[in-house]
């Protein structure tokens, strides 16, 4: 029996050493296992646990699919980047452009299944993060793809309002607006 668990012991010790080797932490290079990534997720919690390497992480996780035709990477997406949103304290990063872009993000992908958790997702995002102006052109475009035309309008007032910059994105998005364009910001734009 000592001789089973002595084996036993070995084996563990072995699998646990190959998966902290599978799960370091690089920016150019993520954990192998496109399905879990928790050994990256625990890796930045316990390092810097920072806006930039959860961006990184996140934005290598997205190009493993298409989120809008994959239901499992959508899902996958939603939870890695609630995640994100939980660990990093609004407090400390909403001067972060790098936080700002995740909590951008997390909304745009809770509106392909609930687009009421989405609103709510960027409206935090609006009011942590305002001095930004694509997180207001961000939930004025939601808003707009919901045909609440009057309520995009007041967004991106409000965004200029309060400065949010750069202020040429704002101007671009309100005068696309304007022109009744359906994308309030073209990908040059973005």
């Amino acid at each position: 029996i000592a001789s089973i668990m002595n084996r036993v012991r070995d084996l563990k010790n072995k699998y646990r050493n190959e998966d902290n080797i599978t799960d370091e932490f690089n920016c150019t290079k993520i954990s192998s296992d496109t399905t879990d990534n928790s050994g990256t997720v625990n890796q930045i919690m316990m390092t810097a646990n920072n806006p930039e390497d959860w961006l990184c992480f996140l934005l290598r996780l997205e190009k493993k699919g298409i989120p809008q035709t994959d239901v499992n990477l959508l899902n996958r997406l939603i939870g890695r980047y609630s995640q994100a949103v939980m660990a990093l304290p609004a407090e400390k990063h909403s001067q972060d452009e790098n936080y700002a872009r995740i909590l951008v993000r997390f909304a745009e992908f809770k509106a392909f299944q609930d687009p009421e958790e989405a609103r709510d997702q960027f409206h935090l995002a609006r009011l942590n993060c305002k001095k930004f102006a694509f997180v207001h052109v961000a939930f004025a475009q939601f808003e707009l793809s919901q045909g609440n035309v009057k309520k995009c309008k007041q967004l991106l007032q409000k965004a200029v309002e309060c400065s949010a910059v750069p202020s040429e994105m704002l101007e671009t998005a309100l005068q696309n607006f304007y022109l009744q364009k359906k994308q309030l910001l073209s990908d040059e734009e973005k």
